[in-house]
């Protein structure tokens, strides 16, 4: 019985025309952020076993995919506690983690202020569903370095940009803080302690509703009167208002306030004592973004990754039940490897979630041509003629004439290439004397 010849599930391959078009998008991203000042690097797509599981990437660090140490002895396979014990290596599940020990490694090569660009793949044994693969790429930039808002307001600025160059409408961007999110849990009455299993619930907000916020906290057994207090939050209220009116839908919270947000209009919507520090954070982001990118105050945005610090944020897209991408502050996770705090923040781009939305115009690639020729002409004719082309900044094809010329030219259409032309044995070496002719695009 033949071996299934298929990709791995959650796993794809992509055609030529997918490939690239893939690339172009790819470039225009890529285009966007070093134009605001980014620079490229590239990471191993494994790491330590040991890095990976250091508590840094939340669930994700779940979803991990681990690499079995080599030589493995059934001793080793007898005395191991759990399958970790097996794996010294694992395949990355995002680029955050991999970038804090990369600066760790080459800081002392770098500017103060770093602002890094990574476009590569991620893997997490995710259960494939539509806009979730187990193999994805993401687009992150990163500023480290910068302990102010400007670095939020630059990530939000070329972000936005991006979106706009890829023509992609309707986006707004949620922002939150995580520093309000905790101050708020305590001006409410709840634990410390019980902090992040609370923040664990509100991110079920879009997902169960309020009642299903406040039951599953009462199922838990946290305080009464602070999920009392929690339930009269007016920007909690008015997220169940919404919900009994209207379905909500999947990775989009109720939007909580309209118009400019200042420290003031944030403050509104949250109780009294909240982090006067993270509204003012807030309020000079908005002020400095406000006019470019469509802001979004959540109150109840969390995001799951732990390491977040300060302000978060995420790409919302009014089509969509899941979020285009997303980000924020994680000062404390480079100071797990050097022992010091080192500022940082970082907004990522979901690639494959995006790409559909694209609609790219005609790569015109006026002087890509095919060269179909006759099975008596000379190689080196054939080469001299490519050379010629190739130097003039065409891609050039070399086809073999078939019984069947149509097919092949309605591949070479369909594959990008604008003209062709026959060589025979005599037609000589001169690209200039063939007789060139159009290719229907779309054939």
């Amino acid at each position: 019985m033949a071996s299934p010849v298929t990709p791995p599930r959650g796993m794809r391959d992509f055609l030529p025309a997918d490939k690239a078009r893939r690339e172009r998008v790819l470039g225009l991203i890529r285009g966007v952020y070093r134009a605001h000042g980014f620079d490229e690097i590239e990471t191993p797509v494994m790491e330590d076993a040991s890095r990976l599981h250091a508590g840094l990437g939340g669930d994700n660090e779940k979803l991990a995919f681990a690499v079995m140490k080599r030589a493995l002895t059934t001793d080793a396979l007898r005395e191991a506690a759990s399958p970790l014990d097996l794996a010294d290596l694992g395949l990355r599940f995002d680029l955050t983690v991999p970038l804090a020990r990369f600066y760790a490694s080459n800081r002392a090569q770098l500017p103060s202020v770093f602002r890094a660009i990574q476009i590569a793949p991620v893997w997490r044994a995710e259960r494939p569903q539509k806009g979730r693969f187990r193999q994805f790429v993401q687009c992150d930039i990163d500023i480290i370095g910068e302990p102010g808002v400007i670095a939020e307001i630059e990530l939000i600025s070329a972000t936005s940009s991006a979106l706009a160059v890829l023509g992609i409408p309707g986006c707004t961007i949620r922002i939150n803080d995580r520093r309000l999110l905790t101050s708020m849990l305590t001006a409410l009455g709840f634990a410390a302690e019980a902090h992040a299993e609370v923040l664990i619930s509100l991110d079920k907000l879009d997902k169960i509703g309020t009642a299903g916020v406040l039951d599953e906290l009462r199922e838990r057994g946290h305080a009464a009167d602070a999920i009392e207090a929690l339930s009269a939050v007016p920007a909690f209220a008015a997220f169940g208002a919404e919900a009994a009116s209207a379905t909500v839908s999947e990775g989009h919270h109720a939007p909580a306030a309209g118009g400019a947000l200042t420290a003031d209009s944030i403050a509104a919507l949250l109780p009294a004592g909240v982090d006067e520090q993270a509204l003012a954070d807030l309020a000079a982001i908005a002020a400095a973004v406000g006019g470019t990118a469509p802001l979004v105050f959540d109150p109840f945005l969390v995001r799951g990754m732990g390491y977040y610090t300060g302000p978060i944020f995420e790409v919302a897209h009014p089509e969509l039940g899941y979020s285009l991408g997303g980000g924020g502050r994680y000062d404390g996770m480079i100071g797990r490897f050097l022992g010091a705090d080192v500022p940082a923040t970082g907004f990522s781009l979901g690639f494959e979630r995006l790409i559909d939305l694209v609609e790219l115009p005609a790569d015109e690639g006026e002087g890509d041509a095919a060269l179909v020729y006759d099975r008596d002409v000379a190689p080196a004719d054939l080469l001299a003629l490519q050379r010629q082309l190739v130097a003039e900044g065409a891609r050039v094809r070399l086809v073999k004439r078939p019984k069947n010329l149509k097919s092949v030219l309605d591949q070479l259409a369909v594959d990008g290439f604008a003209r062709f032309a026959t060589v025979s044995a005599a037609s000589g070496a001169d690209a200039s004397a063939l007789d060139w002719r159009p290719l229907e695009r779309g054939a």
